[in-house]
């Protein structure tokens, strides 16, 4: 059989004030099309479904619309859980209408999925933290744990009100319980979470730029020795990267998001998992790369002139722009700048230090003139920077009014 794994979707996101809502329907019609062409057999998407726990009404749309589209009218089973930026209830609520489409929604961690059965695939068993269907023409059965993200409350709610107990611990009893009872190797075995897993004895990999760091409690790092051996694939998001932080034979992936969401992914490509799996056998999966979305750009310059050359022949991206300059930007190179390129996000003006590595600290003469005290403190500010003559005309501009 053949599985296509996708997550951190974040349908509904911003950057800074910038819509990125036509780029995320261009990217889920490509997850659509990727199916499609795949001819997959199931599709996980591991969490971070929506970006905010009330998603605008257009997001909630799109979301939809796609699940249903990844369905193939009700033929391909899609499962989603929800991450650290979803609300449980939320991603439940319509799951009795989502049934009769063949989408499966899990909005919490250790939840129990209702037995449900279509034309082309049926929940065959369920109970808490695992599923296993039955596709139509397809002569294994498919179990999944699913563990959707648990924050604190929910993590003691769901797993116990041991306090001493280590997420690692009472996760890896969990999945082996489940697995050793349900994952034998006449079956798919597989295994989707939102979780922040990294492999034990490896330097940390860091969460994106701007995303909910995941902390539950005082636990510890989940790692990726708490997966059962029974486990042929792991699905995982949250981090935005794609990343096998398992082995060849037993991968445990981070699929990557749809798009580049913050200016520390600048330059990545992202991807969908495209799984072929069978009973007792490893799994094979290979990446595909989407291709629809700006592309995320930091640039740094020192002359005016070469950040608007740059600008206008690179039109369809969003910028984090740099200005290295000796002093700072007038209002004129601004706006040369933000007339060049519609999509700067930040304009970062840093004046060169002009080897003035320290200012030296010094009383200032509370008796000079007012213009000369401003100077000062502008300086004291500034790496010893001269305020320049327009923010000096402004300055008195300001000065004027006052004493009127």
């Amino acid at each position: 059989m053949k599985i296509l794994h996708t997550a951190d979707w974040h349908l509904g996101k911003r950057l800074d004030g910038f819509s990125r809502f036509e780029e995320q329907i261009d990217v889920m019609n490509e997850i659509v099309e990727i199916s499609d062409r795949e001819d997959v057999d199931l599709v996980l998407i591991a969490g971070d479904l929506f970006d905010a726990f009330n998603p605008a009404v257009d997001a909630v749309d799109l979301f939809y619309k796609t699940l249903k589209r990844l369905t193939n009218n009700a033929k391909r089973p899609v499962i989603a859980i929800a991450g650290n930026h979803d609300s449980p209830d939320r991603i439940n609520a319509p799951d009795p209408l989502a049934r009769e489409c063949g989408i499966i929604l899990i909005g919490y961690p250790n939840e129990k999925v209702n037995l449900f059965e279509l034309d082309h695939f049926k929940i065959e068993k369920s109970t808490e933290g695992f599923i296993e269907i039955i596709i139509k023409n397809i002569d294994f059965p498919i179990r999944i744990i699913h563990t959707a993200y648990a924050n604190e409350i929910r993590l003691k709610h769901y797993f116990g009100e041991e306090k001493e107990e280590q997420l690692n611990a009472v996760l890896k009893d969990q999945w082996t319980k489940i697995a050793d009872e349900f994952c034998d190797d006449k079956g798919v075995n597989l295994l989707i979470s939102h979780l922040y897993m990294n492999k034990r004895g490896t330097t940390l990999l860091e969460e994106p730029e701007g995303e909910k760091p995941i902390k539950i409690g005082t636990a510890d790092m989940v790692y990726s020795d708490c997966i059962p051996p029974q486990i042929q694939y792991t699905a995982l998001g949250h981090l935005h990267a794609f990343n096998n932080i398992g082995t060849t034979e037993n991968p445990v992936v981070y699929s990557s998001s749809p798009l580049c969401y913050s200016f520390s992914e600048a330059g990545q490509t992202k991807y969908v998992s495209i799984i072929n799996a069978q009973p007792n056998q490893n799994v094979s999966f290979s990446k595909i790369n989407l291709t629809k979305g700006k592309a995320l750009v930091r640039k740094t310059f020192q002359l005016v002139d070469d950040a608007v050359n740059w600008l206008l022949e690179n039109p369809d991206t969003l910028v984090e722009l740099t200005m290295e300059t000796d002093t700072f930007l007038t209002t004129d190179e601004r706006k040369a700048i933000f007339q060049a390129h519609s999509g700067i996000v930040h304009l970062i003006p840093k004046v060169k230090n002009n080897g003035a590595d320290e200012i030296s600290a010094r009383e200032i003469n509370l008796n000079q003139n007012i213009k000369d005290l401003f100077k000062d403190y502008f300086k004291s500010k500034n790496a010893n920077q001269e305020p320049n003559n327009e923010l000096m005309d402004l300055f008195n501009e300001v000065l004027n009014n006052s004493e009127r």
